[in-house]
C-alpha cells in the first residue's frame, strides 16, 4: 500500500513566480536533480500550461521513464499522477502554494510513490523524502536566484 510523504518550504517570492518554476517542465532536468530529461506531451488550450509530460528519472533506488497528466488550480496547486511507467505503479502528489502575508510563499510537496518491484517500506519512503527535498531545495534555489 502506498503511504504520502509531505514536506514544507518557504520560498521569498510570490505564488505566481513559483508556480512559473513549476510549470517551466524543460528546466527541470537543471534543478531537480532526479529528473534528467522532460518532454511535454500536451498543453492545456485555456492556460496555455503542461498537462502531460514524459520524464526520465533517475532517483538512485528508482530508475524510470514516466508519462504524468497534471491539473492545476491557477497559483495555487498543480496535482500530477501517474499516467504510464515502466517501473512504478503510482507517483502521484501535488505541489499547494500560499503566500505567507511576507511576500514570500508556503510550498507544500505532497508525493506517492509505489513500485512494480518488492521494495521495503522503509526504503521506498526514504527515496521518496530525498525526492521531496531535493525538489524543494531545488525549487528554493531556482526561484530565489
Amino acid at each position: 500500500m502506498a503511504e504520502r510523504t509531505s514536506s514544507t518550504i518557504t520560498i521569498d517570492a510570490a505564488p505566481a513566480e513559483v508556480m512559473a518554476v513549476i510549470a517551466g517542465f524543460e528546466g527541470y532536468p537543471e534543478w531537480t536533480g532526479e529528473v534528467k530529461e522532460t518532454e511535454v506531451l500536451e498543453v492545456d488550450d485555456k492556460t496555455g500550461r503542461a498537462v502531460r509530460v514524459r520524464f526520465r528519472l533517475d532517483a538512485g533506488t528508482i530508475r524510470d521513464e514516466h508519462v504524468l497528466g497534471y491539473t492545476w488550480d491557477g497559483d495555487r496547486e498543480v496535482r500530477w499522477t501517474l499516467v504510464t511507467s515502466q517501473m512504478l505503479k503510482a507517483l502521484d502528489g501535488c505541489y499547494a502554494l500560499s503566500a505567507n502575508g511576507g511576500g514570500g510563499t508556503e510550498v507544500t510537496y505532497e508525493l506517492t510513490v509505489d513500485v512494480k518491484i518488492p521494495m521495503l517500506g522503509m526504503i521506498k519512503r526514504k527515496a521518496e523524502k530525498v525526492i521531496i527535498d531535493r525538489a524543494l531545495t531545488g525549487l528554493k534555489k531556482r526561484v530565489e536566484s
